[in-house]
């Protein structure tokens, strides 16, 4: 960063939600009796356009759609509707996008960029198994596990996690032209429906002697565009699997597996999938094609590009549900009033039949009271908690109907749940570091309080 920049902390100190979204063309609604603000965007003949309103909260700083149940600040906000923002080019980065809108928001010149030229990439070829020396773990046997301990000693994973993946891991061995060969961990990525074919390796080098970190990446001629490191302790069929994890990196899931199979015993029969990196869509078309019925678990990081792919995921779920759907002549104007991407109950309301547009209104109000309890901050948390009890009931109902008169079949609904790790950890493996420290902290203390008492009782004796 150019000395001088504003930064992400400046940009949500310095603006409020309302700046953005009236930036993005939405007005204020001042519909008589409502608590806290909400926005709407009005067509070209000056009436409110249906189902596409904001509720801001947190004293400015966020908003919520209703029809999502999701709140957004001034950044996610930006990066979720780029094209509602002047400076909004085919292909700018969204990062780049937040930079350019919020400045101009705050009358903060922005210096222009230089033209990258970028070389072409070298013809690699395609990957290949044999050009490696492998080294498996065997449970049965010690001394082949000992090679793998520089490699998850620093990671925090003990020998029961690598007992229970141990078949999805191994060392690979890579020697080059020049003479010189390297030994990385490396995590076998197939593709989804055909998982016997490793087309790649998503690799994990030793740690660095002074402590700043090791190699990371994937195997030359890797297919990353489609192949995922696929792992199930209990050997699970990808298309059987009743549970489905993302994560960014296998090491993540490992750790996501320690700090929980304990308290989850069905752990063992799920499926944890890497992408290595940025999800691609074919990778989750891949998975999602064969894992519909399944709860998907989404793990990625909570920095920006996790929470990014979060979306990106999310997205292509509703994409595969709604292909599932049959468009009869009475199901097609509501949807085709749903965008892509989105999710089937964000189309227009009123192209519904008269219950299911009843049975929204009473979501709706319910929805617009929890969330004026929670921003308030006069209620107490109990009541808070049985509204949200209601608006979730009144969400079911309405769901259940939706998907009636779509004809959708519930195990092809859309099923998913965002997961992740304890603030500050920004991903699982972290939190694992963290927890063991932790518990490494309470022991020393446990130690020391001991240590006197037993003196004590040293002195006593005769």
């Amino acid at each position: 960063m150019r000395e001088g920049e504003l930064t992400y902390d400046d940009f949500l100190r310095r603006l409020n939600i309302q700046d953005v979204l009236i930036d993005a063309g939405y007005h204020l609604n001042r519909r008589d009796g409502l608590r806290y603000p909400s926005y709407v965007r009005l067509d070209s003949e000056g009436r409110r356009i249906r189902n596409d309103k904001f509720i801001v909260t947190q004293q400015g700083k966020c908003c919520f759609k209703p029809q999502q149940q999701k709140s957004y600040n001034i950044i996610s906000f930006i990066k979720e509707h780029p094209h509602f923002f002047a400076e909004y080019r085919a292909g700018v980065s969204s990062d780049r996008l937040v930079n350019l809108v919020c400045n101009r928001l705050l009358n903060q010149p922005v210096a222009d960029r230089d033209t990258r030229i970028i070389q072409p990439k070298r013809e690699v070829k395609p990957f290949d198994m044999a050009d490696y020396d492998i080294h498996q773990f065997n449970p049965q046997d010690r001394a082949t596990q000992k090679k793998f301990y520089p490699f998850f000693k620093h990671r925090g994973i003990d020998l029961y996690t690598q007992y229970a993946f141990h078949r999805n891991f191994c060392l690979a061995t890579k020697h080059r032209e020049d003479g010189m060969k390297y030994t990385n961990l490396a995590f076998p990525l197939t593709v989804p429906k055909d998982t016997g074919q490793v087309v790649g390796l998503e690799e994990r080098g030793r740690p660095r002697m002074d402590g700043s970190g090791s190699y990371k990446g994937k195997a030359e001629g890797s297919n990353s565009s489609q192949g995922l490191w696929i792992a199930s302790p209990a050997q699970t069929p990808l298309a059987n699997a009743r549970h489905i994890y993302w994560f960014e990196s296998a090491y993540d899931a490992m750790a996501y597996y320690q700090l929980h199979q304990v308290n989850n015993k069905d752990l063992r029969k799920a499926v944890f999938v890497s992408t290595g990196g940025n999800p691609t869509v074919e990778q989750m078309r891949g998975v999602l094609a064969l894992t519909l019925p399944a709860r998907q678990h989404i793990c990625f990081d909570t920095d920006l590009a996790g929470i990014e792919f979060a979306k990106n995921l999310q997205q292509e779920m509703y994409r595969v549900v709604r292909s599932t759907i049959e468009q009869t002549p009475e199901r097609k104007a509501y949807l085709d009033s749903v965008a892509d991407g989105k999710n089937l109950d964000e189309g227009d309301i009123e192209l519904l039949p008269d219950a299911l547009r009843s049975s929204y209104g009473k979501y709706e109000s319910a929805w617009e009271e929890a969330m004026s309890m929670r921003s308030s901050g006069l209620c107490h948390p109990d009541d808070i908690r049985e509204q949200t009890d209601i608006m979730n009931g009144h969400y079911r109902e309405f769901r259940e109907g939706l998907r009636e008169f779509l004809g959708l079949d519930r195990e092809n609904d859309t099923s998913f749940v965002r997961e992740q790790p304890t603030y500050p950890s920004k991903d699982w493996n972290e939190q694992l570091l963290a927890e063991l420290k932790r518990e490494e902290t309470v022991d020393e203390t446990q130690a020391r309080e001991q240590s006197p008492e037993e003196e004590q009782q040293t002195h006593f004796r005769r």
